[in-house]
Protein backbone atom coordinates (compact mmCIF):
# COMPACT_ATOMS: atom_id res chain seq x y z
CA UNK A 1 0.00 0.00 0.00
CA UNK A 2 1.11 3.05 -0.94
CA UNK A 3 1.23 5.47 1.85
CA UNK A 4 2.19 8.97 -0.17
CA UNK A 5 -0.79 11.13 -1.65
CA UNK A 6 -1.01 11.01 -5.30
CA UNK A 7 -0.23 14.81 -7.17
CA UNK A 8 -4.27 15.18 -7.61
CA UNK A 9 -4.75 14.59 -3.89
CA UNK A 10 -2.53 16.96 -2.62
CA UNK A 11 -4.07 19.91 -5.14
CA UNK A 12 -7.37 18.52 -3.76
CA UNK A 13 -5.86 19.12 0.15
CA UNK A 14 -4.41 22.65 -0.67
CA UNK A 15 -7.56 23.43 -2.05
CA UNK A 16 -9.84 22.37 0.96
CA UNK A 17 -7.37 23.47 2.97
CA UNK A 18 -7.95 26.73 1.96
CA UNK A 19 -11.52 26.73 2.15
CA UNK A 20 -11.32 26.20 5.68
CA UNK A 21 -8.48 28.99 6.39
CA UNK A 22 -11.44 31.33 4.19
CA UNK A 23 -14.90 30.42 5.66
CA UNK A 24 -13.81 29.45 9.26
CA UNK A 25 -14.43 31.81 11.59
CA UNK A 26 -12.94 32.78 14.75
CA UNK A 27 -16.71 31.91 16.39
CA UNK A 28 -16.67 27.96 14.81
CA UNK A 29 -13.02 27.00 15.04
CA UNK A 30 -13.74 27.63 18.93
CA UNK A 31 -17.04 25.83 18.70
CA UNK A 32 -14.93 23.16 17.34
CA UNK A 33 -12.31 23.70 19.95
CA UNK A 34 -14.02 23.53 23.04
CA UNK A 35 -16.82 21.19 21.66
CA UNK A 36 -17.33 18.50 24.94
CA UNK A 37 -18.40 15.76 22.97
CA UNK A 38 -18.73 14.69 19.71
CA UNK A 39 -22.19 17.00 19.17
CA UNK A 40 -20.96 20.41 18.83
CA UNK A 41 -23.06 23.40 19.66
CA UNK A 42 -25.96 23.17 17.57
CA UNK A 43 -26.32 27.11 16.16
CA UNK A 44 -22.56 26.59 15.21
CA UNK A 45 -23.18 23.53 13.52
CA UNK A 46 -25.74 24.50 11.24
CA UNK A 47 -24.04 27.78 10.75
CA UNK A 48 -21.09 25.35 9.41
CA UNK A 49 -23.51 23.38 6.91
CA UNK A 50 -25.06 26.39 5.48
CA UNK A 51 -21.45 27.42 4.63
CA UNK A 52 -20.60 23.76 2.91
CA UNK A 53 -24.13 23.89 1.40
CA UNK A 54 -23.10 26.81 -0.65
CA UNK A 55 -19.76 25.39 -1.72
CA UNK A 56 -22.11 21.90 -2.03
CA UNK A 57 -19.81 19.87 0.05
CA UNK A 58 -22.04 19.62 2.84
CA UNK A 59 -23.16 15.76 2.00
CA UNK A 60 -19.67 14.42 -0.20
CA UNK A 61 -20.97 10.78 0.34
CA UNK A 62 -24.59 11.44 -1.38
CA UNK A 63 -24.63 10.04 -4.81
CA UNK A 64 -24.02 13.32 -6.97
CA UNK A 65 -27.73 13.51 -8.32
CA UNK A 66 -28.67 14.26 -4.59
CA UNK A 67 -26.12 16.75 -4.01
CA UNK A 68 -23.03 14.85 -3.32
CA UNK A 69 -19.41 14.73 -4.43
CA UNK A 70 -17.75 12.39 -7.32
CA UNK A 71 -15.20 12.05 -4.64
CA UNK A 72 -12.42 9.01 -4.52
CA UNK A 73 -12.30 7.54 -1.02
CA UNK A 74 -9.21 9.48 -0.73
CA UNK A 75 -10.33 12.66 -1.01
CA UNK A 76 -13.55 11.81 1.50
CA UNK A 77 -10.75 11.10 4.07
CA UNK A 78 -8.83 14.28 2.92
CA UNK A 79 -11.67 15.89 4.01
CA UNK A 80 -12.38 15.07 7.14
CA UNK A 81 -8.80 14.84 8.23
CA UNK A 82 -8.13 18.70 7.32
CA UNK A 83 -11.71 19.66 8.55
CA UNK A 84 -10.65 18.11 11.64
CA UNK A 85 -7.04 19.39 11.97
CA UNK A 86 -8.14 22.79 11.61
CA UNK A 87 -10.87 22.52 13.98
CA UNK A 88 -14.13 22.39 12.47
CA UNK A 89 -17.39 22.05 14.24
CA UNK A 90 -18.84 18.58 12.88
CA UNK A 91 -22.24 18.48 11.92
CA UNK A 92 -24.57 16.26 13.27
CA UNK A 93 -24.60 13.32 12.05
CA UNK A 94 -28.53 12.39 12.09
CA UNK A 95 -29.63 13.72 8.71
CA UNK A 96 -26.77 14.02 6.22
CA UNK A 97 -24.65 11.12 7.24
CA UNK A 98 -27.25 8.67 8.46
CA UNK A 99 -31.25 8.68 7.78
CA UNK A 100 -30.10 10.20 4.51
CA UNK A 101 -28.74 7.23 3.07
CA UNK A 102 -31.72 5.25 4.25
CA UNK A 103 -33.99 7.83 2.16
CA UNK A 104 -31.81 7.17 -0.84
CA UNK A 105 -31.89 3.33 -0.87
CA UNK A 106 -35.16 2.92 0.30
CA UNK A 107 -36.85 6.43 -0.25
CA UNK A 108 -39.99 6.80 -2.91
CA UNK A 109 -38.68 9.19 -5.57
CA UNK A 110 -41.57 11.34 -3.55
CA UNK A 111 -39.85 11.23 0.17
CA UNK A 112 -36.18 12.31 -2.01
CA UNK A 113 -37.34 15.08 -3.57
CA UNK A 114 -39.05 16.00 -0.44
CA UNK A 115 -36.74 15.07 2.28
CA UNK A 116 -33.31 15.24 0.84
CA UNK A 117 -33.06 19.35 -0.09
CA UNK A 118 -34.70 19.94 3.30
CA UNK A 119 -31.37 17.81 5.06
CA UNK A 120 -29.15 19.69 3.36
CA UNK A 121 -30.11 22.88 3.67
CA UNK A 122 -30.68 22.90 7.65
CA UNK A 123 -34.47 23.44 7.15
CA UNK A 124 -35.18 19.47 8.27
CA UNK A 125 -33.11 18.48 11.10
CA UNK A 126 -33.67 14.95 12.43
CA UNK A 127 -32.92 13.05 15.53
CA UNK A 128 -32.97 9.16 16.16
CA UNK A 129 -35.83 7.07 17.92
CA UNK A 130 -34.26 3.83 17.95
CA UNK A 131 -33.40 2.71 21.72
CA UNK A 132 -36.21 1.83 24.43
CA UNK A 133 -35.97 1.98 28.46
CA UNK A 134 -36.25 -1.70 28.16
CA UNK A 135 -34.78 -2.31 24.67
CA UNK A 136 -31.06 -0.53 24.44
CA UNK A 137 -28.36 -3.25 23.14
CA UNK A 138 -31.10 -5.29 21.99
CA UNK A 139 -32.93 -3.47 20.05
CA UNK A 140 -35.26 -5.73 18.46
CA UNK A 141 -37.07 -5.93 21.97
CA UNK A 142 -38.22 -2.29 21.37
CA UNK A 143 -41.57 -2.65 21.53
CA UNK A 144 -43.42 0.77 20.66
CA UNK A 145 -46.45 0.03 19.17
CA UNK A 146 -47.39 1.59 15.63
CA UNK A 147 -51.00 0.58 14.82
CA UNK A 148 -52.79 0.38 11.52
CA UNK A 149 -55.42 2.73 11.75
CA UNK A 150 -56.21 3.41 7.38
CA UNK A 151 -54.21 6.11 5.53
CA UNK A 152 -52.38 6.17 9.03
CA UNK A 153 -50.23 4.47 11.63
CA UNK A 154 -51.09 5.72 15.49
CA UNK A 155 -47.74 5.45 17.60
CA UNK A 156 -47.52 4.87 21.20
CA UNK A 157 -44.81 4.32 23.51
CA UNK A 158 -41.50 6.00 24.06
CA UNK A 159 -37.82 5.88 23.13
CA UNK A 160 -34.91 7.76 25.11
CA UNK A 161 -31.29 8.70 24.90
CA UNK A 162 -32.40 10.67 22.15
CA UNK A 163 -30.13 13.13 20.91
CA UNK A 164 -30.98 16.80 19.97
CA UNK A 165 -34.15 16.05 20.16
CA UNK A 166 -35.15 19.64 21.56
CA UNK A 167 -33.36 20.94 18.51
CA UNK A 168 -35.13 18.47 16.25
CA UNK A 169 -38.27 18.98 14.26
CA UNK A 170 -38.32 15.17 12.67
CA UNK A 171 -37.57 11.78 13.91
CA UNK A 172 -36.82 8.84 12.49
CA UNK A 173 -38.28 5.81 14.57
CA UNK A 174 -38.58 1.78 14.78
CA UNK A 175 -41.53 1.16 15.29
CA UNK A 176 -43.69 -1.97 16.34
CA UNK A 177 -46.14 -2.88 13.72
CA UNK A 178 -46.46 -7.11 14.31
CA UNK A 179 -45.88 -8.94 16.68
CA UNK A 180 -45.84 -12.27 14.32
CA UNK A 181 -42.50 -14.19 13.74
CA UNK A 182 -39.00 -13.56 15.14
CA UNK A 183 -38.68 -10.00 17.23
CA UNK A 184 -36.76 -8.59 14.77
CA UNK A 185 -39.56 -8.72 12.40
CA UNK A 186 -42.65 -6.44 12.58
CA UNK A 187 -40.61 -3.86 12.77
CA UNK A 188 -41.00 -0.86 10.71
CA UNK A 189 -39.14 2.59 9.71
CA UNK A 190 -40.97 5.73 10.23
CA UNK A 191 -40.26 9.19 9.59
CA UNK A 192 -42.22 11.23 11.95
CA UNK A 193 -42.64 15.16 11.74
CA UNK A 194 -42.39 16.36 15.36
CA UNK A 195 -44.61 18.91 15.48
CA UNK A 196 -47.46 15.97 15.13
CA UNK A 197 -49.64 16.43 18.49
CA UNK A 198 -49.20 13.89 21.17
CA UNK A 199 -45.48 14.52 21.62
CA UNK A 200 -43.81 15.30 24.34
CA UNK A 201 -39.95 16.05 24.95
CA UNK A 202 -38.53 15.54 28.52
CA UNK A 203 -34.88 16.36 28.35
CA UNK A 204 -32.09 14.46 30.56
CA UNK A 205 -29.16 15.34 32.56
CA UNK A 206 -26.10 13.62 32.06
CA UNK A 207 -23.32 13.82 34.34
CA UNK A 208 -21.32 16.29 32.10
CA UNK A 209 -24.90 18.43 33.33
CA UNK A 210 -25.77 19.15 29.54
CA UNK A 211 -28.67 18.53 28.09
CA UNK A 212 -28.07 17.08 25.13
CA UNK A 213 -29.87 12.85 25.47
CA UNK A 214 -33.93 12.97 25.90
CA UNK A 215 -36.79 10.90 26.51
CA UNK A 216 -39.47 11.30 23.82
CA UNK A 217 -43.04 10.11 24.17
CA UNK A 218 -45.82 9.34 22.20
CA UNK A 219 -49.30 9.29 23.20
CA UNK A 220 -51.67 8.03 19.92
CA UNK A 221 -49.29 10.20 17.12
CA UNK A 222 -51.11 9.76 14.16
CA UNK A 223 -48.40 9.40 11.51
CA UNK A 224 -48.90 8.97 7.34
CA UNK A 225 -48.24 5.77 6.00
CA UNK A 226 -46.84 7.59 3.16
CA UNK A 227 -43.68 8.40 5.76
CA UNK A 228 -43.47 4.90 5.57
CA UNK A 229 -39.30 4.48 4.56
CA UNK A 230 -39.40 0.51 2.89
CA UNK A 231 -41.55 -1.93 4.25
CA UNK A 232 -43.62 -2.44 6.91
CA UNK A 233 -42.70 -4.69 8.74
CA UNK A 234 -39.35 -4.95 7.05
CA UNK A 235 -37.77 -1.74 9.06
CA UNK A 236 -34.89 -3.95 10.43
CA UNK A 237 -33.59 -3.93 6.74
CA UNK A 238 -33.29 -0.48 6.68
CA UNK A 239 -32.05 -0.12 10.17
CA UNK A 240 -29.19 -2.68 9.36
CA UNK A 241 -28.35 -0.73 6.33
CA UNK A 242 -28.37 2.78 8.52
CA UNK A 243 -26.10 1.21 11.15
CA UNK A 244 -23.21 1.04 8.27
CA UNK A 245 -23.28 4.56 8.16
CA UNK A 246 -23.70 5.39 11.54
CA UNK A 247 -20.30 3.26 12.96
CA UNK A 248 -18.05 4.62 10.18
CA UNK A 249 -16.69 7.73 7.38
CA UNK A 250 -14.80 9.58 9.28
CA UNK A 251 -11.11 10.05 9.95
CA UNK A 252 -11.11 9.97 13.50
CA UNK A 253 -6.79 9.82 14.07
CA UNK A 254 -6.03 12.84 13.23
CA UNK A 255 -8.56 13.96 15.94
CA UNK A 256 -6.74 12.11 18.82
CA UNK A 257 -3.42 12.81 17.47
CA UNK A 258 -4.54 16.71 17.89
CA UNK A 259 -6.02 15.60 21.46
CA UNK A 260 -2.71 13.46 22.44
CA UNK A 261 -0.23 16.84 21.33
CA UNK A 262 -2.70 18.91 23.72
CA UNK A 263 -2.38 16.66 26.08
CA UNK A 264 1.21 16.62 25.64
CA UNK A 265 1.90 20.54 25.65
CA UNK A 266 -0.66 20.57 29.12
CA UNK A 267 1.44 18.27 30.58
CA UNK A 268 4.72 19.69 30.10
CA UNK A 269 3.67 23.27 31.74
CA UNK A 270 1.34 21.69 34.44
CA UNK A 271 3.13 20.68 37.68
CA UNK A 272 3.17 16.73 38.88
CA UNK A 273 2.64 15.40 42.37
CA UNK A 274 6.22 16.20 43.07
CA UNK A 275 6.25 19.40 41.39
CA UNK A 276 7.55 18.83 38.04
CA UNK A 277 6.38 18.66 35.43
CA UNK A 278 3.73 15.88 35.13
CA UNK A 279 5.18 15.27 31.27
CA UNK A 280 8.13 14.17 33.43
CA UNK A 281 6.33 11.58 35.28
CA UNK A 282 7.80 8.33 34.06
CA UNK A 283 4.18 6.49 34.61
CA UNK A 284 2.32 9.64 32.92
CA UNK A 285 4.58 9.99 30.01
CA UNK A 286 4.54 6.24 29.38
CA UNK A 287 0.70 6.02 29.50
CA UNK A 288 0.42 9.19 26.92
CA UNK A 289 3.16 7.61 24.87
CA UNK A 290 1.16 4.42 24.31
CA UNK A 291 -2.01 6.67 23.68
CA UNK A 292 0.29 8.44 20.63
CA UNK A 293 1.53 5.18 19.45
CA UNK A 294 -2.38 3.86 19.47
CA UNK A 295 -3.13 6.67 17.32
CA UNK A 296 -0.74 6.40 14.82
CA UNK A 297 -1.80 2.44 14.55
CA UNK A 298 -5.50 3.64 14.57
CA UNK A 299 -4.16 5.96 11.14
CA UNK A 300 -2.42 3.21 9.54
CA UNK A 301 -5.98 1.34 9.96
CA UNK A 302 -8.08 3.95 8.41
CA UNK A 303 -5.78 4.22 5.47
CA UNK A 304 -5.96 0.23 5.11
CA UNK A 305 -9.67 0.49 5.49
CA UNK A 306 -10.26 3.05 2.80
CA UNK A 307 -7.48 1.20 0.37
CA UNK A 308 -9.51 -1.95 0.42
CA UNK A 309 -12.74 0.41 -0.19
CA UNK A 310 -11.16 2.13 -2.94
CA UNK A 311 -10.31 -1.46 -4.89
CA UNK A 312 -14.44 -2.06 -4.51
CA UNK A 313 -13.20 -4.68 -1.47
CA UNK A 314 -15.98 -4.92 1.55
CA UNK A 315 -13.74 -3.79 5.05
CA UNK A 316 -15.38 -6.18 6.68
CA UNK A 317 -14.46 -6.88 10.12
CA UNK A 318 -12.17 -3.79 9.84
CA UNK A 319 -15.30 -1.60 10.90
CA UNK A 320 -15.99 -3.14 13.97
CA UNK A 321 -11.99 -2.74 14.86
CA UNK A 322 -12.05 1.05 14.19
CA UNK A 323 -14.86 1.46 16.54
CA UNK A 324 -13.20 -0.51 19.41
CA UNK A 325 -9.92 1.62 19.03
CA UNK A 326 -11.18 4.74 18.38
CA UNK A 327 -13.88 5.38 21.19
CA UNK A 328 -11.56 3.54 24.19
CA UNK A 329 -8.36 5.17 22.86
CA UNK A 330 -10.49 8.41 23.25
CA UNK A 331 -11.39 7.76 26.81
CA UNK A 332 -7.56 7.05 27.52
CA UNK A 333 -6.97 10.27 26.14
CA UNK A 334 -9.74 11.97 27.95
CA UNK A 335 -8.31 10.85 31.33
CA UNK A 336 -5.06 11.66 30.73
CA UNK A 337 -6.33 15.25 30.13
CA UNK A 338 -8.38 15.66 32.94
CA UNK A 339 -5.38 14.46 34.90
CA UNK A 340 -3.06 16.99 33.26
CA UNK A 341 -6.25 19.89 34.33
CA UNK A 342 -4.73 19.11 37.73
CA UNK A 343 -7.30 20.95 40.42
CA UNK A 344 -8.52 23.60 38.06
CA UNK A 345 -9.50 20.90 35.90
CA UNK A 346 -11.91 19.71 38.80
CA UNK A 347 -13.82 22.56 38.89
CA UNK A 348 -17.29 22.77 36.89
CA UNK A 349 -17.12 25.70 34.84
CA UNK A 350 -19.19 24.89 31.49
CA UNK A 351 -19.33 28.75 30.40
CA UNK A 352 -15.82 28.43 29.26
CA UNK A 353 -16.53 25.55 26.98
CA UNK A 354 -19.10 25.14 23.83
CA UNK A 355 -21.49 22.54 24.47
CA UNK A 356 -23.94 20.56 22.74
CA UNK A 357 -26.92 21.10 24.86
CA UNK A 358 -27.85 23.78 27.73
CA UNK A 359 -26.87 23.26 30.76
CA UNK A 360 -29.10 22.36 33.88
CA UNK A 361 -29.19 24.39 36.54
CA UNK A 362 -25.81 26.01 36.42
CA UNK A 363 -25.87 30.17 36.72
CA UNK A 364 -22.33 31.66 35.71
CA UNK A 365 -20.31 34.23 37.28
CA UNK A 366 -21.43 37.62 36.24
CA UNK A 367 -17.88 38.61 34.73
CA UNK A 368 -17.66 35.33 33.44
CA UNK A 369 -14.31 34.00 35.39
CA UNK A 370 -12.50 30.78 34.68
CA UNK A 371 -10.14 29.10 37.09
CA UNK A 372 -8.20 28.10 34.85
CA UNK A 373 -7.29 27.71 30.59
CA UNK A 374 -10.35 27.04 28.78
CA UNK A 375 -8.92 23.50 27.80
CA UNK A 376 -8.98 22.81 31.75
CA UNK A 377 -12.48 23.74 31.82
CA UNK A 378 -13.28 21.30 28.74
CA UNK A 379 -11.01 18.46 30.52
CA UNK A 380 -13.81 17.08 32.78
CA UNK A 381 -16.85 17.79 30.64
CA UNK A 382 -15.20 15.79 27.69
CA UNK A 383 -14.39 12.72 30.14
CA UNK A 384 -17.48 12.74 31.52
CA UNK A 385 -19.03 12.56 27.69
CA UNK A 386 -16.86 9.97 26.56
CA UNK A 387 -18.06 7.31 28.92
CA UNK A 388 -20.52 6.72 26.40
CA UNK A 389 -18.19 5.96 23.60
CA UNK A 390 -17.84 2.49 24.12
CA UNK A 391 -21.83 2.19 23.84
CA UNK A 392 -22.99 4.21 21.40
CA UNK A 393 -23.24 2.82 17.95
CA UNK A 394 -22.86 -0.53 19.31
CA UNK A 395 -21.66 -1.48 22.31
CA UNK A 396 -18.00 -2.15 22.00
CA UNK A 397 -18.98 -5.68 23.96
CA UNK A 398 -21.29 -6.39 20.36
CA UNK A 399 -18.22 -5.23 18.12
CA UNK A 400 -15.78 -7.80 20.25
CA UNK A 401 -18.65 -10.63 19.16
CA UNK A 402 -18.33 -9.59 15.73
CA UNK A 403 -14.94 -9.67 15.41
CA UNK A 404 -14.79 -13.30 17.25
CA UNK A 405 -16.82 -14.34 15.00
CA UNK A 406 -15.89 -12.87 11.36
CA UNK A 407 -12.37 -12.56 11.94
CA UNK A 408 -11.54 -15.42 14.26
CA UNK A 409 -13.91 -18.08 13.67
CA UNK A 410 -15.28 -18.48 17.11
Amino acid sequence: MEFDWSAADVAFRDEVRAFLDANLTPELRRAGRLATSVYPDHEASMAWQRILHERGWAAPAWPVEHGGCAWSLTQHYIFSRESTLAGAPPLSPMGIRMVAHAIIAYGTPEQQAFYLPRILSGEIFFCQGYSEPEAGSDLASLTMAAVDDGDDLVCTGSKIWTTHATEANWIFCLVRTSRAGKKQQGITFLLIDMTTPGIEIRPLVMTSGEQVQNQVFFDNVRVPKSNVLGQIDDGWTVAKYLLVFERGGGAMAPYLQAMAQEVAVAAAEQPGPDGNPLLDDAAFAARLADARIRSDVLEILEYRTISAMSRGQNPGPAASMLKILATELSQQLTELALEAAGPRGRVYQPHATAPGGPIAEFVPPADGYTSGADWQAVAPLRYFNDRAGSIYAGSNEIQRNILAKAALGL
